[in-house]
């Protein structure tokens, strides 16, 4: 069971994606006008950004917005309610 809270908590890669072009959170927090705690949070996973949000950080990164976002594998999930 822990396997999948895991899974389902980890739904962005924003801070992959923050570290492969060479920026931080708080330019992140800056670009956004938002308090730097808050994009922590985001790229911690312990929150998410809504997807208006998620769409402006995936302009300014000048990436896809499903660079993003982590997609479940499916398979995992099943496997860990499984046990």
């Amino acid at each position: 069971m822990y396997m999948y809270m895991k899974e389902q908590r980890d739904l962005n890669r924003i801070k992959v994606m923050l570290v492969e072009k060479k920026r931080t959170s708080k330019w992140l927090a800056q670009q956004l006008d938002k308090d730097p705690a808050t994009v922590s949070k985001w790229c911690n996973n312990h929150s998410q950004p809504t997807l208006e949000v998620l769409l402006q950080i995936a302009e300014l990164l000048e990436v896809d917005y499903t660079e993003l976002v982590r997609r479940p594998d499916f398979s995992e999930v099943d496997k860990a309610v499984n046990e």
